[in-house]
């Protein structure tokens, strides 16, 4: 089931977060034993450090750049690109420039 967010309205999932300064900001949508979705923001230089999850993790740029390192791979990812990273491989995030992003893990 969906929280923090309006039902059957029309919205922009990047505007559900706002960007604010040297911070990670993250907003939950879903929350159950199937799927985790999240909306982030990350300031600039700011990141989330290696770790693993435990389903596929699928991440959508929403605004600006976000690099992706995957099993020591590097991804550069900028608005409406999408990257799976699969369960239990390490991984981190951090902020080329400010961006959003959608989190979606399937476990």
């Amino acid at each position: 089931m969906y929280k923090n967010i309006s039902k059957q309205v029309s919205l922009k999932l990047k505007d559900l977060v706002d960007y604010q300064d040297g911070q990670v900001v993250s907003k939950t949508l879903v929350q159950n034993e199937h799927v985790s979705m999240t909306i982030f923001s990350f300031d600039q230089g700011e990141e989330i450090s290696t770790h693993a999850a435990g389903g596929d993790a699928m991440v959508t740029v929403l605004d600006g750049t976000g690099r992706f390192t995957v099993d020591d791979e590097v991804f550069l990812l900028t608005e409406g690109e999408t990257l799976i990273m699969p369960k239990d491989i390490p991984h981190a995030v951090y902020g080329e420039t400010r961006f959003k992003m959608q989190l979606t893990v399937s476990f």
